[in-house]
This record gives C-alpha cells, structure tokens and sequence, in this order.
C-alpha cells in the first residue's frame, strides 16, 4: 500500500527534467521572437516620422500663404508660449513636433534661399530607427538607409 501511494505523488508533479526543456522551449521562443518585436517597433516608428514629415510639409504650405515665406525653424510652426498666432510662432503643428524631437527621430528645420531643408535623424541609428529622412520645398520625401542623413539626391520614398 506504500508504495502505491509514492507512484501517486510522482505522477502528480512535473519531474526536474520536464521543467528545464519547458524553460528550454520558452527560451527558444522568445530568441526567435524579440529581434522580430524590434524590427516591427522601428517600422511603426518610422513610418509615425513620415506621417510627422508630411505634416510639416503641409504646414510649412500653409506658413507660406499666411506670411509669404516659409517658417525658418519648427518653432515657427508650433504654438506660442503667450499671445497668440504669428510668424514666430504660427501654431501649425503640436508642441511635441515643434520641439524637434519626436518619436526617437530628432527634426531639424532651416531657412534655404529657395525654401527649406527639414532632416529627420534617428537619436539612436539601428535603435529608434534604421533611416534617415529629407524633404524640401517640393514636398517630396527622400530616404537614407545608413546613419548618413539622407540629402536632395537620396532616393525617394515611395
């Protein structure tokens, strides 16, 4: 009767060997799945800068018609800290954008004689993205794939 009972007990429970392949397989898993997670994160993040990139083009656009130029820094497109709308502050765009730095990319904004150049850099290149972005006047968007920032001549995104 004894020993019918310590069969019970064995049966119930996982043996030490049973639980390490189980970790072992979780292991596994998680190798395969993380490098996938990140790889999907920078796509979302990069494709959030573009959406971010043609909505400065737009502004910028609307910069124009109300002031006759186009706006020489992000600050311009952004919201005033007092007062309301002008040309040093035209509240085109949110404050997180006009700031420069969104979405682990930072934007950089300036004054050309024809227009503007806007460069849009990761913080961290293969971390919060794997491009850099390019756009103008034109309104056309133009990609890099290495830490170099992408330029007029940079391929375009399509």
């Amino acid at each position: 009767m004894v020993r019918h009972r310590s069969k019970r007990l064995r049966a119930r429970g996982f043996s030490l060997i049973e639980l390490l392949i189980v970790i072992a397989i979780i292991l596994i898993i998680l190798t395969i799945a993380v490098p996938k997670l990140s790889t999907a994160q920078m796509n979302a993040r990069e494709m959030a800068v573009v959406r971010e990139i043609q909505t400065v083009n737009t502004a910028q656009a609307q910069y124009m018609s109300q002031f006759g130029q186009f706006a020489p820094t992000m600050a311009a497109l952004g919201p005033p800290t007092s007062g309301g709308p002008g040309p040093a502050a035209a509240d085109l765009i949110p404050g997180s954008l006009a700031s420069g730095d969104k979405d682990g990319y930072t934007f950089t904004l300036a004054a050309t004689p024809s227009g503007y150049t806007l460069n849009v850099n990761p913080k961290v290149f293969n971390s919060s993205g794997r491009r850099t972005f390019y756009s103008d006047q034109n309104m056309i968007i133009r990609q890099n794939w290495s830490a170099d920032p992408a330029t007029v001549s940079s391929p375009e995104l399509k």
